[in-house]
């Protein structure tokens, strides 16, 4: 398999793209995190939250409001790399892909953003 790849690459140990390497285990690693949390969450959420009261004092819970973060945080990652990943395969005109790329990573962000920004509301009252 090594003999489609150009000496340079076969040196460097990139592949094409230049950075395969890290964004697969980028995409593992997440993929890891959220085995863990996404559980987590689903079971503690069903077990606890029966009315809007007691889903409010589950996020006001400390341990899990930074859990709930994290979830936030590693779901979008995963979500950009994953999302980021068919583009790069699927679209092949450079400025579409680009731009793709872009609206990609600006909704992946602003989704956490807003999420993140909805726990720490309602964990400190604002």
């Amino acid at each position: 398999m090594s003999g489609f790849r150009s000496p340079r690459a076969r040196v460097t140990g990139r592949g094409p793209g230049g950075g395969g390497t890290g964004h697969f285990i980028a995409q593992r690693a997440s993929a890891l995190a959220l085995l863990i949390l996404a559980p987590w969450f689903a079971l503690s959420a069903a077990f606890t939250i029966r009315s809007y009261t007691d889903a409010l004092a589950f996020v006001r819970n400390d341990v899990n409001a930074l859990g709930l973060i994290l979830l936030l945080i590693v779901g979008a990652a995963h979500m950009r790399l994953g999302m980021q990943t068919v583009i790069e395969d699927y679209i092949a005109a450079h400025g579409t892909r680009m731009a793709l790329l872009l609206l990609n990573a600006a909704l992946c962000f602003g989704a956490a953003l807003i999420g993140v920004w909805a726990v720490l509301r309602i964990n400190f009252g604002w």
